[in-house]
């Protein structure tokens, strides 16, 4: 198959992972048994044809009138670019379909943070049982690099959440970031989650920084599970290079 078309094909594919991807943002948080798209206010279940958030582009819900989100659109062309650019960027067909499968589950975790300040274990650990499986059958991945990976990033990361409740108090740093942090280490092996951690600290001082600044004019404050997942995605696609790169 031609570049071209395979990329359309993923395309497509990231497409509808963006309506799952929504659909789960709006039930998971309330425990609630996943649905397909559905208005969140009053319930109204979306026909087929309406579950592409972008076929409704503007129009809010028919029964209730609530005005139409921005979120489900954005989330469609996020994934759906991500998608597309995913045959250009990792050239394996196995790792390429991880990696498509991880950043649907990292830009989940990003939505639900962002939205509701909660990092679910109902995503997180099962997703970390995925990655230590897909980890005997994904090219340059084995258990063991999974495993370390895993136990790295959650010990780390619990030694910084128990740090934070010693000097901070509570909720300086969530437990749902330990556990994206094991996940993250699952899913990128030893060899690169510690180059994924030190980019989400990097990215999450850089933001605060400028919250610092922009709080002068109003206030608002961005988790820090979105800095550690998005460091994933850049390290699903381009760890191995900057593993290479740093080690040589």
């Amino acid at each position: 198959m031609s570049p071209i078309l395979l990329s359309l094909l993923f395309l497509l594919s990231g497409l509808l992972v963006g309506v799952i991807i929504n659909a789960l943002a709006d039930d998971l948080p309330k425990r609630a048994r996943p649905h397909p798209p559905r208005c969140p206010q009053c319930g109204h279940n979306y026909p087929p044809s309406q579950w592409l958030a972008l076929r409704r582009w503007r129009a809010g819900c028919p029964q209730c009138g609530l005005p139409a989100r921005r979120r489900p659109p954005i989330v469609e062309v996020a994934v759906g670019l991500l998608f597309a650019a995913l045959p250009w960027l990792v050239p394996d067909p196995t790792t390429r379909f991880f990696t498509a499968l991880y950043s649907a589950i990292l830009i989940l975790i990003i939505v639900i943070d962002l939205e509701h300040f909660l990092i679910l274990h109902v995503v997180t650990l099962p997703g970390t049982a995925l990655a230590l499986l897909a980890a005997f059958i994904i090219p340059d991945q084995n258990w063991r690099l999974a495993l370390a990976g895993a136990a790295s990033g959650f010990l780390l990361f619990f030694l910084f959440y128990w740090i934070g409740q010693l000097l901070f108090g509570a909720g300086a740093l969530g437990f749902g970031d330990v556990t994206l942090s094991l996940l993250l280490g699952a899913m990128l092996g030893f060899d690169r989650i510690f180059f994924a951690l030190l980019l989400g600290i990097l990215l999450g001082g850089v933001s605060s920084l400028i919250i610092m600044v922009l709080r002068r004019r109003g206030r608002f404050h961005i988790p820090y599970g979105p800095y550690l997942a998005v460091s994933g995605i850049v390290m699903l696609i381009w760890g191995r290079q900057v593993f290479l790169w740093y080690t040589s």
